[in-house]
């Protein structure tokens, strides 16, 4: 580990544990945490008293909150380019090899993941969420897209459901998040506390304790929700996307149309471009189109903007440099 590393990593029976431990950051992912997760893997992987590997936040605060998108809008204004690109590259390294990791991984998401935190999530072959989790892809709003393998799952999601987090940055939780298959299991998150001592117990069996602890997935009403919201999602272009949301009256279809006019119009053309070329398409292709993707973005005013606008002044208000034309394409 680094000597200001913020990332814990501990042994609790044949477990091994990776926790995200930037509290005052909401565990936004920096270089140095994604090198010492990577660094934790390689101990566990050659480790024979490890079976399974759990990947949690130190705080109930959130899981994870992204990459560090205020260094990286610090470095393209300065146009130091290639540690901009350092970050994504060994980002995007992690999440490959997570997809191909050895043993058993489990995240355990206990509130906020977005960006970065879901792109790790996504690749752990146990997604157990509390009922305090929220997942979302917010990058339309900050002139970036949905990457860390985004253009790779979100496609996927049935329902067109991954279109539409992806492109309006929408949150979902629950029954709504197992549904488009983005947790595997729910946690009540009382529980918590009992679940990973179970999962430390040298002879327990994962099934066990997830059947033990997690909830079966049942019908909820909220699915009709979520379908209403998904609907126009199906369009092949943002226009008809946009021309379908403006013809329906739920609540649902406002705000998506509302927010597809407030975020970067590049953004939402890369994003759709990516999403469409990644439903038959690998992981690691996915990632290295991102990656190009990313390239063009850090040099693109509108990132700077938007991480300037949501999370450096909060005003809200971004001043996009790029134009709704784009949407025609």
């Amino acid at each position: 580990m680094s000597d200001q590393s913020h990332i814990t990593v501990a042994q609790a029976g044949r477990i091994g544990i990776i926790g995200l431990n930037r509290l005052q950051a909401m565990n936004a992912l920096t270089l140095d945490m994604v090198r010492d997760i990577d660094r934790a893997l390689d101990r566990f992987e050659d480790d024979p008293t490890i079976d399974r590997v759990l990947l949690r936040s130190d705080t109930d605060r959130a899981f994870c909150a992204g990459g560090d998108m205020r260094r990286i809008r610090t470095l393209s204004l300065a146009q130091n380019f290639a540690d901009a690109e350092q970050f994504f590259q060994e980002e995007y390294s992690l999440i490959q090899r997570m997809s191909g990791y050895a043993k058993t991984i489990i995240a355990l998401v206990d509130g906020v993941c977005m960006g970065g935190g879901l792109g790790l999530v996504m690749q752990c072959d146990v997604r157990v969420a509390t009922d305090r989790a929220r997942f979302a892809m917010p990058e339309t709003a900050i002139g970036f897209f949905p990457d860390v393998g985004g253009s790779y799952f979100l496609p996927r999601m049935p329902h067109f459901g991954g279109f539409w987090m992806g492109l309006t940055g929408a949150h979902v939780a629950g029954f709504d998040a197992q549904t488009l298959g983005i947790s595997t299991h729910m946690l009540p998150q009382d529980d918590v506390n009992g679940f990973e001592s179970a999962l430390g117990v040298p002879e327990a069996a994962l099934d066990t304790v997830l059947e033990s602890f997690c909830a079966v997935p049942g019908y909820q009403s909220s699915m009709l929700s979520l379908a209403a919201n998904t609907m126009c999602f199906d369009q092949s272009t943002l226009c008809s996307i946009k021309d379908c949301l403006s013809k329906r009256t739920a609540v649902g279809s406002e705000s998506a149309r509302k927010t597809l006019d407030k975020v970067s119009p590049r953004s939402l053309q890369e994003t759709m471009r990516l999403l469409r070329r990644g439903r038959d398409a690998s992981l690691k292709d996915c990632l290295a189109r991102e990656f190009e993707a990313m390239q063009r973005a850090i040099r693109h005013p509108d990132l700077a903007e938007g991480v300037r606008a949501v999370l450096v002044d909060k005003d809200h208000a971004p001043c996009w440099q790029s134009t709704p034309v784009l949407m025609q394409t």
